[in-house]
């Protein structure tokens, strides 16, 4: 269904032709069965309704034109001929007309009142969710720091390098929200430009490890990984996300591993955890922006933006986010289009 919308949308003439050739052929072999010239009429403009319903006018008064030609040509006396000399063909040729640009003026309204209202939900999404990701780190840190303001001669050095790393941890956190908060909105926009280089993976992975310097993650690399055209800042992040996820439902003690290997036309990463797994119905779900089984302050759901963010990363690189069905835990596989060599 995607593709077909793509080609819908690329070839918007081509596709009010075919509708209209098709309408046309179905009208003249309904007209066989005796289907009265209203019948056909009515056929036909339905015709020029279904290319309107995409909201360019240009082709739906392209669609009117064939509309009202085949109409001419094989229904009005004489058959088999155009004739636009008598008041019925020209009000025909009008009501086309009328039909296609009143229809395509209504869908590109109600498209836009959607996308008005679309963008409305996000804005609300948006604002729930910082008044709460921003608020947790941001009251951590001030609290943390302002202990350390009143009691600094009263503190160890154990004592103070202990809230420091705790403040440290909850400007990590806050950094990640913020970054994720930015690409999320650039997707919804469609803004997400990218411009890619030809480079190893195993770098952008390495740097994904050494940021949550976590004794839990394991590495496991495979043999001749091919190079990937990669934007190497939002792969990261990617990256970092589904791991940051796992690490969260594993448990204090559970590992979590980053498996690297390829096949003959990918590059595969494989974040795989000890958690309680997701539930097949919530698949793709979680993937949607905002979606989190967090209910206000209360659950365990995250901000409903790092897998989503993910998603729209890996897409903008060519390649897919799925989750593998395993018997416990959960397993994420980031898979790249794997690069040909390039010659120098």
């Amino acid at each position: 269904m995607p593709r077909l919308t793509n080609l819908i949308n690329k070839y918007p003439y081509l596709n009010a032709l075919l509708i209209m050739l098709v309408m046309g052929a179905l009208s003249f072999s309904l007209d066989s069965w005796f289907l009265p010239k209203l019948g056909t009429l009515m056929m036909l403009q339905l015709g020029v309704v279904m290319v309107a319903l995409q909201g360019q006018k240009i082709p739906a008064v392209m669609a009117a034109f064939i509309g009202a030609l085949i109409f001419n040509f094989f229904f009005m006396e004489p058959r088999y001929a155009v004739h636009m000399i008598n008041g019925e063909d020209i009000v025909n040729m009008l009501v086309f007309l009328i039909v296609a640009l009143l229809t395509s003026h209504l869908a590109n309204f109600y498209r836009n009142q959607g996308e008005a209202l679309r963008q409305v939900q996000l804005r609300s999404s948006i604002l729930m969710s910082v008044s709460h990701d921003l608020r947790t780190p941001l009251s951590t840190i001030i609290g943390t720091l302002s202990t350390m303001q009143a009691y600094d001669d009263k503190l160890t050095i154990d004592e103070q390098s202990e809230l420091l790393q705790a403040a440290l941890d909850e400007s990590h956190r806050l950094h990640s929200y913020i970054e994720n908060l930015l690409q999320a909105t650039k997707l919804q926009h469609g803004e997400m430009v990218l411009q890619t280089s030809y480079q190893p993976l195993m770098p952008v992975v390495q740097s994904v490890v050494k940021r949550f310097d976590d004794p839990r993650i394991k590495l496991e690399l495979g043999h001749d990984l091919p190079q990937v055209h990669i934007r190497e800042s939002l792969l990261e992040q990617a990256i970092y996300n589904v791991v940051d996820n796992a690490l969260k439902y594993s448990g204090q003690t559970s590992p979590v591993i980053i498996r690297v290997a390829s096949s003959a036309k990918w590059l595969e990463i494989n974040i795989i955890d000890s958690g309680p797994g997701i539930p097949k119905p919530l698949h793709q779900k979680v993937f949607e922006l905002f979606y989190s089984t967090r209910h206000g302050d209360a659950g365990e759901g995250g901000t409903g933006l790092g897998l989503a963010v993910t998603a729209g990363i890996v897409k903008a690189h060519q390649g897919a986010l799925d989750i593998i069905s395993t018997h416990s835990g959960c397993t994420m596989r980031i898979r790249l289009p794997a690069a040909k060599k390039e010659r120098a």
